[in-house]
């Protein structure tokens, strides 16, 4: 029997670093759950695997996307399935390794996304916010599906337009569409090993700073300037994501670079007591602290998975 491994936790925690040592002992194929590393040309603000790295063992879902194009949790539930199978196929582990809550539980549980919608609302919601404005448009969603609107910024445009979209194509609001409550787990395949790092808070904060420190030393600010120099526009979606849009805010002179370093900082720590937060909820998950090092949770890991490789199924 093939495990299907996945490992969850804030960024910086070490999932990469995990996932990669463990795809070379078990012969595993790494699956990235992540919403920004699916997109080429986003490299160091998306901590993506270095060129050696990707080498060691076969990486998927990485690169595959210009940062033109949309991509949406339902694609992500789509293509890592078929990339499971397919692993599965070779006779490999699948290994999914990724932060994005989302992405994870739709994978894991039956999440069912509609893909049939309207081009013509969509194109009215998207003129609304551009003539009226994000907070207007949240207004809009908020007198319709208030349980709704409480979950989304305003500045979630396009979850906010898929809101509305739904809305006018059902009659019923988008909250009362969902296939499960969110705080409803179900039993797990025994197959699958749920892995969750942590780390004490401080040792979390920590890391998330040298990290921060790290990729503008190794050319954020570079990276993001050639991306417009290229035509790629501020307001894309993945270029809104953490690292890019503070970037951003430093090459528009609204900040300096010390002053973008510490806000990047401190949303990234928001970011991670997020994730957190998400990932918490679910029993399901195996948690294991990291201020020891990952040698000790690499052990039991590689001794699990070897166990349910050699088991008949």
């Amino acid at each position: 029997m093939l495990p299907l491994v996945v490992i969850i936790g804030p960024t910086g925690i070490g999932k990469s670093s995990l996932g990669l040592a463990l795809a070379q002992q078990i012969d595993g194929e790494i699956i990235s759950g992540d919403s920004v590393q699916v997109y080429q040309k986003l490299d160091i603000g998306s901590a993506k695997p270095t060129t050696q790295e990707l080498r060691l063992v076969p990486h998927h879902l990485i690169d595959c996307l210009d940062p033109k194009e949309p991509f949406t949790a339902a694609q992500f539930k789509e293509l890592a399935s078929s990339r499971i199978e397919e692993i599965r196929g070779r006779g490999h582990v699948p290994i999914v390794v990724g932060g994005t809550g989302l992405y994870i539980r739709s994978l894991l549980d039956p999440y069912d996304f509609a893909e049939h919608g309207s081009e013509q609302i969509r194109f009215h919601w998207k003129e609304y916010a551009l003539k009226h404005g994000n907070l207007a448009l949240h207004k809009v969603l908020e007198q319709r599906d208030p349980e709704t609107s409480r979950l989304l910024h305003p500045n979630n445009v396009l979850r906010i337009i898929r809101a509305l979209e739904v809305q006018e194509l059902t009659g019923k609001p988008f909250s009362s569409q969902r296939q499960f409550k969110d705080d409803e787990y179900q039993p797990l395949n025994p197959a699958v090993l749920y892995i969750g790092l942590t780390a004490p808070r401080q040792v979390i904060y920590d890391r998330i700073n040298r990290r921060c420190e790290i990729m503008l030393e190794e050319g954020l600010l570079e990276e993001t300037l050639n991306l417009l120099n290229m035509g790629y526009s501020s307001t894309l979606k993945p270029m809104q994501s953490i690292g890019y849009r503070h970037a951003l805010w430093c090459l528009k002179g609204l900040v300096t670079k010390s002053e973008m370093l510490r806000l990047l900082q401190r949303d990234t720590r928001h970011f991670a007591k997020r994730q957190l937060t998400w990932f918490r909820r679910d029993p399901r998950i195996s948690w294991h602290d990291t201020e020891g090092g990952l040698d000790p949770i690499l052990k039991v890991l590689i001794r699990t998975c070897r166990a349910y490789q050699t088991r008949v199924e």
